[in-house]
């Protein structure tokens, strides 16, 4: 396979994990997850940028994405998912930014604080994780090592420019 099949494949199969975490930033507010809750550290579990409405609208929004791509995929000639898939990688990438919330708070960084590589990828290990413990003979008939190789190195680039957009939308306070 050449470069660019890859990159087209590993945008492709990521779309679905891709697509919530802007959903979320879109469609979210509310009630935050954590209720406001702090642990005995101090710090607020998640904060308030993670919420019910943001984790349900991004999650379905992962899957809307992934199943309009499943229309396209015979006539692309890319793969399709199954829909425990396209659940795994929305629901995973939300779960993945949870986890990363988390471990900000614990190190007393505020919201909107950057957390290199961790903030670019938390995504991809979030999906990939849900995926291999619950659809995993999809997950590794798609996601070969090479895959596996372009997504780690295209995810932050794309990260990075889709936060420097958002920035300059107005849509996100940082531009990371």
């Amino acid at each position: 396979m050449n470069l660019l099949h890859l990159i087209i494949l590993g945008i492709w199969l990521m779309l679905p994990a891709y697509v919530p975490n802007p959903a979320a930033a879109l469609f979210g507010g509310g009630a935050p997850i954590d209720l406001g809750k702090k642990l005995k550290d101090g710090y607020r579990i998640f904060g308030d940028g993670k919420t019910f409405r943001g984790l349900i609208a991004g999650t379905l929004c992962g899957i809307a994405i992934g199943l309009i791509q499943n229309l396209l995929s015979p006539m692309m000639g890319l793969p399709s998912f199954v829909l425990p898939a396209l659940v795994c990688l929305s629901f995973g990438a939300l779960l993945g930014d949870l986890c990363k919330s988390f471990f900000k708070r614990r190190f007393g960084l505020r919201r909107g604080a950057s957390l290199p590589v961790v903030d670019q990828l938390d995504l991809v290990f979030g999906s990939w994780l849900l995926c291999f413990i619950f659809v995993r003979e999809w997950f590794l008939y798609n996601f070969n090592l090479q895959i596996i190789v372009v997504v780690l190195v295209m995810t932050p680039l794309l990260h990075i420019s889709m936060n420097v957009i958002g920035y300059k939308m107005g849509v996100k306070k940082e531009p990371w």
